[in-house]
């Protein structure tokens, strides 16, 4: 069983990304010393980061892919259900790409749906104290775009692999307001799904 985690780089004239933030503190836990979990932070791009990840996925033969995405306005962990083919970006990616209406992939179907165990990992997040839930709308930026594309390339290769897409809150969250609580809180969900993830396959 193996599994591949990603982050995405900062955007939006942002100096950090909370994704990036857990993954780099999650790579000085024990999930370091286990070769099968592996980590990659993504770049902000609508042309690159799908790329980037299926290399990753062509040298890693993933059993499950997670991928982990920002969320600027939301209060909680939001485990995404379905991405769909649109790219309608609010501001320019980090490439400067801006598409507005336009598909991920072209001509592919309209919707894609995560495969992760969706009800299983809230119930666990649940258990851990971590405030989670489904979330039916994945944006149009490229969060979705990646989530989409991914799904689509294991769709159109018959990969077989568990994949989906979870945002996690910027913060802080009330009622703290300190960053660095939420991003341990955050940590601490993240290492659950992982090690959710891990057990339900086995």
């Amino acid at each position: 069983m193996s599994i591949l985690v990603t982050a995405f780089e900062p955007f939006d004239g942002d100096t950090s990304n909370i994704t990036d933030n857990i993954l780099q503190e999650i790579s000085q836990d024990a999930f370091a010393d286990e070769s099968d979990v592996t980590f990659l932070t993504l770049p902000v791009s609508r042309c690159d980061a799908l790329p980037s990840l299926i290399t990753a996925i062509e040298a890693h033969n993933p059993d499950t892919i997670i991928c982990l995405g920002q969320a600027n306005d939301r209060s909680e962990l939001s485990v995404e259900k379905v991405a769909i083919n649109l790219c309608c970006y609010r501001i320019p990616d980090n490439a400067g790409e801006q598409p507005t209406d336009e598909p991920v992939i072209a001509d592919g179907p309209a919707a894609y749906f995560s495969t992760l165990p969706i009800d299983t990992l809230l119930e666990c997040l649940a258990a851990g104290g971590i405030p989670a839930s489904t979330s039916y709308s994945a944006g149009t930026y490229v969060c979705n775009s990646l989530f989409y594309g991914l799904m689509h390339h294991i769709e159109e290769e018959s990969l077989g692999v568990r994949a989906g897409f979870i945002h996690v809150p910027r913060g802080p969250l009330p009622p703290s307001s300190d960053a660095e609580e939420n991003l341990a809180v955050m940590t601490k969900a993240v290492k659950l799904v992982i090690k959710k993830s891990l057990a339900s396959a086995d």
